[in-house]
């Protein structure tokens, strides 16, 4: 046999030996937009929460799977250029952190698949059609649940039995505003509370607020979701202090930031469910046919430092249901 011949019969050999698997290009990694309208160090425990929940599902960051994050740092006019770049960089699923950024993404494209991490009224702000059948490019998961507000007056009460004038700190463009005043005022003529309502539009419009609280007599301060409010969340529980109001909030964040009481959704948990929707997408679903869900996991927590800094006296009854305390 010629050498020729040889060397050509060990090609087919080698050909018909080689499996179509293996003359296969690497499997395409994911890539995944994150955006947010806050800073890295404010979203810090709901990322470790949905990167939790992608390993839940066998999703590694770095290995099968990428993550680019995008942080307005509270300056929301940067979420457009932002939405821009993560569509621009061919992502193949956005997640938002927050109305503002849904929006923004939203408004970048319609194509892209968008999950939603915490939507407080994503059908009153236009995002999907319906709960059950959202329609478009985005799914997720929703807030809404305006008698949370009730449920956060009541704790009020318990804490301060005496209280009969509460102020309530919300902006009025902020989504779902009118149905958790509908839930806060039937709550209230049950508790026989006056309410003080104060419209925040503006972060210069916080100081001149708690100076009305004060001058109109208020015992207590609830706040309600607004982009503004979060966005000076420190100032607002310092406020709180120095004015000695007991207050409770919409958000979590607050009490880390010195405020005094949070009852409501436990937003991380949120974040860790929205990989499912992530994993569903790509494995095949459409954002328009996946039902968005809402919150299962509710939480208390309670700042005894800032309880102590105004005087106040947590009654055990209650300090016993907090799943969190603040020493």
């Amino acid at each position: 046999m010629s050498k020729k011949i040889l060397i050509w019969l060990m090609v087919a050999i080698f050909l018909t030996t080689v499996s179509p698997a293996g003359a296969q290009q690497p499997a395409k990694v994911p890539r995944i937009g994150r955006l947010s309208g806050a800073s890295l160090s404010a979203t810090a425990a709901r990322i470790k929460a949905f990167r939790q929940g992608l390993r839940d599902l066998g999703y590694v960051e770095g290995k099968n799977i990428s993550i680019e994050y995008r942080f307005a740092e509270g300056k929301r006019d940067r979420l457009p250029g932002l939405a821009a770049e993560l569509v621009y960089l061919k992502v193949d699923i956005i997640v938002t952190a927050g109305p503002p950024a849904t929006r923004a993404a939203k408004e970048a494209t319609n194509t892209i698949p968008i999950v939603m991490t915490n939507e407080a009224d994503p059908v009153g702000t236009g995002f999907i059609a319906s709960l059950a059948r959202p329609g478009g490019n985005i799914t997720g998961l929703s807030t809404l649940a305006p008698e949370l507000g009730g449920k956060r007056l009541e704790i009020l009460k318990e804490v301060v039995p005496k209280a009969s004038r509460v102020a309530v700190l919300g902006t009025s463009t902020a989504p779902g505003y009118a149905q958790v005043l509908k839930e806060i005022e039937l709550a209230a003529g049950a508790f026989k509370v006056q309410l003080q309502y104060l419209d925040v539009l503006d972060p210069k419009d916080i100081e001149t607020t708690f100076r009305a609280a004060k001058k109109k007599g208020a015992d207590a301060i609830l706040t309600l979701n607004s982009p503004i409010l979060q966005s000076h969340r420190a100032q607002i529980a310092e406020l709180a202090i120095k004015n000695r109001l007991p207050a409770i909030y919409y958000n979590s964040l607050y009490v880390e930031d010195g405020g005094l009481m949070y009852y409501g959704v436990n937003i991380t948990d949120l974040d860790r469910r929205a990989a499912t929707f992530v994993d569903k997408i790509l494995k095949g679903r459409t954002p328009a046919d996946l039902p968005v869900e809402q919150a299962m996991k509710f939480e208390f927590i309670i700042n005894l430092k800032a309880a102590k800094a105004i005087g106040l006296t947590i009654p055990p009854n209650v300090l016993v249901r907090a799943q969190k305390v603040i020493q």
